[in-house]
């Protein structure tokens, strides 16, 4: 029995679980630690090459690169830098399974290094290193941060060819190893249908733009804060979703504050999370004890309730088609066939272990008999479902 049929017998049997390691280290050399063909996808975000906040962590893995900087040999840093990440990018390749998914969210740099303003395009180096390694570059996302900082324009101001545009974008490449997953057994094909998205979130969730604003932060730490540059819950919790089903193990190799391991919670699936830097050890913990299980639940929630809201203006659109088709589960109407099989679990509660965390979940309650009706549905109707 494979893992993922295993999984799904626990998952209709009995009161099922999921595992959420965190180890402390290396990612190379943890991930060295790590069986062939285990990950299914991997979410991350590495350090940013040539970014200086992250100077001293990438000059603690390869002293050349601090040499190369002094130097002015800005070119030379960058290569070196990458260089670091590509260890981590053969450890990807070598953990995931056979259409395995990883999804790197990277910021490009701006840089003047001896007077000389210069872009480094770590994009796309990241793209020239996964198609060595022989993976598949679909189609990317572009992750536009919302921004009002006044100053944003830099360079010469008002007068031309002296200024230069700013960088209010970030990307989060996506990379498949080989052809498409094949999902052999029964158990496996049912754990996919149980995973589907609304067919309202997919018209969202897979475009090639997405506008999120990025995380606050609450780090006590200085030096940790200076380090942290923590990806809004919603980018991973999407990425999981679109590109993983129940039960399989996501893996966040640059952990940080651990918005990875919250995001694999609330989905049902399992998680691996490194992260070199312990001082951030706390943090993670304490993000998870903090939101678990009462706000990720509430995200959950709020998946259901946006449905409704769209159920709602999708039924006062005289220009619509009826829709056809029911989720007995949410007892709710649904687009399409492959969403009728649906199933979202809330998180019962979630305990502590040595090196990690396990959650354990119960089915949601179903919502009240939700019918479309041929006359306009008032949204006081549609809060009382």
């Amino acid at each position: 029995m494979s893992t993922l049929s295993n999984f799904y017998y626990f998952y209709k049997m009995v009161s099922y679980t999921t595992k959420h390691s965190i180890l402390t280290g290396a990612a190379n050399k943890e991930m060295e630690k790590l069986n062939d063909h285990s990950i299914s996808l991997v979410v991350t975000s590495p350090p940013y090459p040539m970014i200086e906040m992250w100077d001293d962590i990438m000059a603690a893995q390869n002293q050349s690169i601090a040499k190369e900087q002094l130097k002015g040999n800005g070119d030379i840093a960058f290569e070196l830098m990458h260089q670091e990440l590509d260890k981590i990018w053969i450890q990807v390749e070598r953990t995931l399974s056979p259409g395995g998914i990883a999804c790197i969210n990277i910021g490009d740099a701006t840089r003047t290094i001896n007077e000389h303003f210069s872009l480094y395009n770590n994009h796309s180096r990241i793209v020239s290193a996964f198609i060595k390694l022989g993976f598949n570059n679909m189609p990317n996302i572009i992750w536009r941060k919302q921004t009002n900082a006044p100053n944003k324009f830099m360079g010469s101001g008002m007068l031309p060819a002296g200024a230069y545009v700013t960088l209010e974008h970030e990307w989060i490449l996506i990379f498949r190893k080989g052809g498409k997953r094949n999902f052999k057994t029964d158990a496996e094909k049912q754990l996919r249908r149980e995973s589907a998205f609304f067919w309202e979130e997919r018209n969202v969730w897979f475009s090639d733009v997405w506008d999120l604003k990025g995380a606050k932060q609450r780090i006590e730490s200085p030096e940790s804060r200076n380090r942290s540059a923590a990806y809004p819950f919603e980018l991973p919790y999407r990425l999981i979703n679109m590109y993983s089903v129940k039960g399989d193990t996501v893996l966040d190799p640059f952990l940080g504050t651990g918005t990875t391991t919250l995001a694999a919670i609330a989905s049902e699936r399992n998680s691996i999370g490194i992260e070199i830097d312990p001082s951030f050890i706390p943090i993670v913990n304490e993000n998870i004890i903090n939101a678990t299980p009462v706000k990720l639940n509430r995200h959950i929630q709020n998946r259901i309730e946006q449905h409704k809201l769209f159920l709602h203006d999708r039924s006062n659109d005289e220009t619509k088609n009826e829709i056809k088709h029911f989720n007995s589960h949410l007892n709710l109407p649904v687009m399409t066939l492959q969403e009728t099989e649906l199933r979202l679990s809330f998180i019962n509660q979630v305990n502590k272990l040595e090196n990690g965390f396990e959650a354990f979940y119960t089915e949601t309650a179903k919502s009240a008999h939700f019918i479309l009706k041929k006359h306009k549905i008032s949204k006081q109707e549609l809060i009382n479902f």
